[in-house]
């Protein structure tokens, strides 16, 4: 493949090409579907290929993909991908352009613990097929399902500087849910919640410990029923690691791709309230807020040493100290607000289009435990485990609900309340963060489907968080 790819940018060699590059993929996917403890649905799709070109002409991108590699094929795309350049050319109204970049050379080959493509069918079967079994409906529970989603995906990419990377990696997405009812109404409770995902392989199921929490959530799942809903309208809140990364996934991730601000980004998920004169000024957070993107990290998935339009892994402070400081960008529009590229230029599969896309977006740690932070709170709940939410299209104004609150009095916890649901707009709240807990409790949550683009693209990505603390927070009461 490596020959295979190096030989479609040396065809690519001409005088009226600014840019080209090239990627090509290589990707098993297998996924097991439990409801009620029996296995539903199994799917397995291995060494899907796919081939994607970009050519820039006249300050225009033009791109062809496909999964077909034969020589004929390629000339074809290469033919297509020059055609769309040019005839685009005619109706673009502002030539994109970026510097150049010395070439770079990487290779990374990831190695799970235990390789889930490897591991005999029934030894993974018989483990999935327990944790199935040990939550399927009794009691009060009319419900339960467990998932199972693995990916290894072979990358190759190229381009006219003289860029190379050869990568593989392993990706997997465990969770398992189960539903109560009392004939009155349902709750539910997921483990270890919707971000869940991973760069690992099988390993996951026991770094999220599944078989020892099964009877707690079937456990607080039927308590829930019985549980109270808050009461205030306002409250101090303490939101877990795997509801807090969809919190700054949504309102501060999406917010700052630079593509929503120009409107390269609308239709499908939203532009952005942000404006380029923001930076540097904009109090985004509080002084505690760290935000930043790194795709240097190897222990997310957004980890990787090139992106896919060339561009080194990089860390950017995207917000530092609660003011914005960059943004997640391609090589052309960090030129057009004259910062540097971030390295978030990603694409699903190489016949997909690369867009801006999150990699690892991380808040940073602060200091002391979970525990410390519960000692700390005179009143008020700690909140985890997404069970809906909204946003509006300009990343600003959001409601969320989680499937279970932990009532905290005097700095214990006290009792649970069902599906405890706050509301904001992006800014004030991030500004009402006053405390985030340190090392001992940041770790990573992934998500395999964060949507993006027309034809719409599924990323995974990783977010590094710890619990942290708002402020005062705008509760709705559920009657």
């Amino acid at each position: 493949m490596e020959h295979k790819i190096k030989s479609i940018i040396q065809k690519l060699d001409s005088d009226k090409i600014q840019f080209a590059d090239a990627r090509i993929t290589i990707t098993d996917e297998e996924s097991f579907y439990f409801a009620d403890g029996f296995l539903r649905g199994f799917s397995s799709d291995k060494e899907s290929i796919s081939v994607g070109i970009r050519v820039m002409i006249r300050g225009c991108w033009g791109f062809a993909g496909s999964d077909d590699l034969s020589d004929a094929s390629i000339e074809r795309m290469i033919k297509t991908a020059i055609s769309n350049a040019e005839s685009g050319s005619a109706f673009k109204t502002e030539a994109e352009s970026f510097p150049a970049l010395p070439a770079t050379k990487a290779e990374y080959i990831f190695k799970p613990e235990i390789d889930p493509f490897e591991m005999d069918k029934e030894e993974k079967l018989d483990y999935l097929g327990k944790l199935a079994t040990a939550i399927k409906p009794q009691g009060k529970i009319v419900f339960s399902m467990l998932v199972a989603v693995f990916q290894r995906q072979e990358k190759y990419y190229a381009n006219s500087e003289g860029s190379y990377s050869h990568t593989v990696y392993y990706n997997t997405m465990p969770m398992m849910q189960v539903a109560a009812s009392d004939g009155q109404q349902n709750q539910s409770r997921t483990w270890p919640g919707d971000m869940s995902g991973g760069r690992a392989g099988f390993e996951q199921f026991y770094l999220y410990d599944f078989e020892h929490n099964t009877e707690r959530i079937i456990k607080e799942a039927t308590d829930l029923l019985k549980a109270p809903v808050v009461s205030e309208k306002k409250a101090d809140i303490i939101i877990g690691g795997g509801h807090l990364a969809l919190q700054l996934h949504e309102s501060v991730g999406h917010a700052t791709e630079a593509d929503r601000i120009f409107g390269m980004e609308i239709s499908y998920a939203g532009k952005t309230f942000i404006k380029p004169e923001m930076l540097g000024k904009f109090q985004y957070g509080s002084p505690v807020v760290n935000i930043y993107s790194d795709s240097t990290d190897p222990r997310g998935m957004g980890f990787h040493p090139l992106d896919d339009e060339g561009v080194p892994g990089k860390k950017v402070n995207i917000i530092s100290q609660g003011v914005l400081q960059d943004l997640q960008s391609s090589r052309y529009i960090a030129h057009k607000l004259g910062l540097e590229p971030s390295s978030n230029m990603k694409a699903s599969f190489a016949d997909d289009y690369p867009l801006v896309r999150m990699t690892n977006f991380c808040l940073a740690p602060g200091k002391g435990s979970l525990d410390e932070l519960i000692a700390s709170t005179e009143r008020g709940y700690l909140v985890d485990f997404t069970k809906t939410w909204s946003i509006d299209d300009n990343r600003n104004n959001f409601q969320f609900t989680t499937e279970i609150g932990y009532q905290i009095k005097d700095g214990r916890i006290v009792g649970i309340v069902k599906e405890p649901t706050y509301y904001g707009i992006t800014q004030p709240f991030w500004n009402a963060c006053d405390a985030v807990c340190g090392e001992e409790e940041w770790m990573f949550h992934g998500t395999f489907s964060c949507g993006k683009g027309e034809p719409g693209q599924s990323m995974l990505l990783s977010h590094g968080v710890a619990p942290a603390r708002f402020r005062n927070v705008d509760m709705i009461v559920k009657i």
